[in-house]
């Protein structure tokens, strides 16, 4: 990844290591210096507001990102969709909550290109990104894990319906460019799919990658989501995109996954710690506390849930 394309589309100053010590320049006072990142999933207070967005981001060449904002309750935050521009088409991996905010991601496609959004991922069945499929043009080739078709069959998902099962591995040809389609795991889901564009060195990890966003574990699977983490991270993607929380630089994102990786063993690790003292499922829901992830967004929401889902796990109760 170039530095002039995250520098001109972030605004961040990036400064390279140098070989050796150099004396140390004057300031220049025309120049502002750019503001640090906070590391936090909340955008008001990144000082950010809600004209700011949605953002599209040029990851890589013909690779972007869609951040949209959305609330949960009081809280706001991002939802991260991915679109990749082929000569003969376009793929979006996950569109967003509703059909007017599906429609406004595919405006801003088509500002970027004239061609036609042929292929379609859900890497996460869950309706904040699979709610305004409906928005998707009919003919739409839907690529999707087995998991996920059975649960958007049963929750009526709006949109195309599938076309294409992708249970382990897909590639699929955009004119030129190949895109890879990739179960590593059961993660957030349980039919979580990661996009992969290799000549990019993209990797789109969807809800499976919450970016300084509690571990949310609904539909979970605590154990197998850390193993899923760490075989993206084998994949020694440039750019590892989020599903929720904010696309910053390749080596932040990277930084921050392996962060991520290290929540979701904190919440299993402290849920078995109440877990093997024998507190009462209830109880520990309340008593559980969490270090640094208590700041972080959708804590008291996801907290107590995280807890159920490690106790189910412990006890030999998920599917």
């Amino acid at each position: 990844m170039t530095g002039g394309r995250w520098g001109a589309v972030l605004g961040l100053v990036v400064t390279a290591a140098c070989a050796g010590p150099e004396p140390e320049a004057a300031p220049d006072p025309s120049v502002e210096a750019a503001p640090a990142l906070v590391a936090t999933a909340d955008p008001f207070a990144r000082g950010l507001d809600h004209d700011d967005f949605p953002r599209v981001r040029e990851v890589a060449p013909d690779v972007y990102t869609y951040e949209q904002l959305r609330s949960a309750g009081e809280e706001w935050f991002t939802t991260v969709s991915l679109f990749v521009v082929g000569t003969e088409g376009v793929l979006v991996a996950d569109g967003q909550g509703s059909e007017d905010e599906t429609r406004r991601l595919l405006d801003h496609i088509a500002e970027i290109t004239p061609r036609p959004v042929t292929h379609l991922v859900v890497a996460s069945d869950h309706g904040d990104h699979t709610g305004g499929n409906g928005a998707f043009p009919d003919d739409v080739r839907v690529f999707v894990h087995p998991t996920s078709a059975a649960a958007m069959e049963a929750a009526g998902a709006p949109g195309p319906a599938p076309t294409d099962l992708v249970a382990d591995r897909a590639e699929i040809d955009l004119g030129g460019r190949t895109v890879e389609v990739r179960f590593l795991g059961r993660a957030h889901t349980g039919g979580d799919l990661a996009v992969h564009v290799p000549d990019g060195g993209v990797l789109f990890l969807s809800e499976a990658y919450l970016h300084r966003v509690f571990p949310a574990m609904r539909t979970a699977y605590p154990s197998e989501w850390v193993a899923m983490i760490e075989r993206a991270q084998a994949l020694d993607a440039e750019v590892y995109v989020p599903g929720h929380g904010f696309v910053d630089p390749p080596e932040v994102l990277e930084r921050e996954l392996e962060v991520f990786r290290r929540a979701v063993v904190t919440v299993m690790d402290e849920a078995r710690r109440l877990h093997d003292a024998g507190v009462p499922l209830e109880q520990a829901m309340e008593e559980a506390r969490f270090g640094e992830l208590e700041g972080w967004s959708l804590r008291a929401s996801q907290g107590p849930r995280a807890v159920q889902q490690v106790y189910a796990e412990l006890d030999g109760r998920l599917p």
